[in-house]
């Protein structure tokens, strides 16, 4: 009999220890990243009732969110964060879990760590206290976000009790033009099947434009799922995911490593997969795309204007209302040209070494504009010293862009890197709520690498399409 589940259900399965009466599955968790935001309280759980972490080789720690991209002498200047890595530090240590500190050349972004190291592997379950734990699913694995009491139910059992959502195939066909990227199509999806479009669903993306996306790309969609509401999102393994993991420190090794990618490829949803929903999109139509409000479904076109208010729905207006009134724009205003005071290259959306070439690519040659403030701040410190080896670091220095140490920094702003009062941030990272990068009024556009760049040293929103060239536009 042929087997029609899709990618998820397949997973998921093969994870189920048991079904509660509740509805929900206990599901054997494989892998757990943790670092040191969700994990002191989670720890500390387990010390109040007595527990040890059951399977201390399954989890792995990073420092990623609080740590300074510039100076990262110790002690931090802020008395918390010093006091969070002192206790990730005792934590790991005193529960087995390997650590990934800032003295270790591994060290990096927790969603950035877990693919370089070769932690995230296709038919796996991985969670993590942050929500865009999405990201892994890229590898055609069930990746979720969890909270801090969760992080210690899984420290204690390696299980958690989770109800199994619907799955939504997104296909996107055709192929993207030039100048079009994978943060583009995320927030394309997002704009129109909006930001809590997904929810009660896990999101298949599939179609000939993923297939064409190099796993780094697909990382970048994935790593947004969340944003659209989906409980996470994943793409099918195949070659281009088999050929990345190849040669990864945690991946099998010799004859092991060609069994585990057949196994791969076996789990991938087949023609006649069943979903709950499906939806279809035309890859050509994408254009560079920018939020301009206060949420990644309130998106335009670069060449578009921004949405009137007698032309859309009931239940939209008064989110629009206020974002506009927020972000200082005017109705039927063009994003093209808005004027920025900051751009920011990083993340754990888009912090990788082909968001940097992407990026270099627009500044090299190039000056950032008169008075905006920028970060260019890699994934994990194994992707800084390849930048350096390529000369990316150069071409941003040369072009008056800040090079910076690994980290979260600017995006969600628990460290030093932050905006000041109003000040307008061209962003690649993946939120662009009220107050997201540190300032209660600081407000977030957020694009593509290359958008971010083409931002940056023309001072305002710009179709990066006209700065590329020729032979790539």
């Amino acid at each position: 009999m042929t087997d029609r589940r899709n990618l998820f259900n397949k997973v998921w399965d093969l994870h189920a220890v048991r079904e509660f009466s509740s509805g929900q599955t206990q599901l054997f968790i494989g892998r757990h990243l943790i670092h040191e935001v969700t994990s002191p309280q989670a720890f500390q759980m387990l010390r109040d009732r007595g527990l040890t972490v059951l399977y201390p080789e399954r989890t792995l720690a990073t420092v990623d969110h609080i740590i300074p991209t510039g100076s990262q002498a110790r002690p931090f200047a802020d008395g918390l964060a010093e006091e969070m890595m002192s206790a990730i530090e005792k934590n790991c240590d005193e529960f087995g879990v390997t650590l990934l500190n800032i003295d270790d050349d591994r060290q990096g972004i927790v969603h950035v760590v877990g693919p370089e190291q070769g932690v995230t592997q296709p038919g796996i379950t991985l969670v993590c206290g942050d929500s865009h734990t999405s990201t892994h699913g890229a590898f055609g694995a069930i990746a979720l976000g969890i909270g801090t009491s969760q992080v210690a139910h899984v420290l204690a059992t390696q299980t958690l009790a989770l109800n199994r959502p619907k799955v939504r195939r997104v296909e996107v066909t055709g192929e993207l033009r030039p100048g079009v990227f994978a943060k583009d199509v995320i927030l394309h999806i997002i704009r129109h099947l909006g930001v809590q479009g997904g929810v009660g669903f896990a999101y298949e993306f599939a179609g000939p434009v993923f297939d064409a996306m190099t796993m780094e790309q697909r990382m970048t969609v994935c790593n947004m799922a969340i944003e659209g509401g989906a409980r996470c999102g994943y793409i099918n393994p195949d070659e281009t995911t088999v050929e990345y993991l190849r040669g990864k420190p945690m991946s099998p090794e010799g004859d092991a490593f060609e069994k585990a990618a057949k196994w791969w490829g076996s789990l991938a949803s087949g023609s006649d997969a069943d979903f709950d929903d499906h939806v279809t999109f035309d890859g050509s139509s994408i254009e560079p795309t920018v939020t301009w409000g206060i949420n990644p479904g309130q998106s335009v076109g670069v060449n578009e204007p921004l949405p009137t208010l007698a032309e859309v729905s009931d239940d939209d207006r008064v989110g629009i209302a206020e974002a506009l009134e927020f972000m200082e724009l005017q109705e039927n205003q063009a994003i093209k040209g808005v004027k920025i005071d900051v751009a920011f290259i990083g993340s754990c959306t888009n912090s990788r070494i082909s968001d940097l070439r992407e990026a270099a690519e627009i500044a090299k040659g190039r000056q950032v504009a008169d008075g905006v403030r920028t970060f260019v701040v890699p994934g994990s410190q194994l992707i800084a010293k390849q930048a350096e080896e390529e000369g990316l670091d150069k071409i941003f220095t040369d072009a008056g862009f800040d090079w910076r140490a690994a980290g979260c920094s600017m995006c969600l702003a628990m460290n030093p890197d932050k905006l000041q009062g109003r000040e307008i941030c061209a962003s690649t990272s993946n939120r662009n709520f009220k107050g997201r990068q540190g300032s209660p009024t600081g407000r977030t556009l957020l694009m593509s690498p290359a958008m971010a760049a083409a931002a940056a040293v023309t001072g305002c929103v710009t179709d990066v399409r006209e700065m590329l060239e020729p032979a790539h536009a």
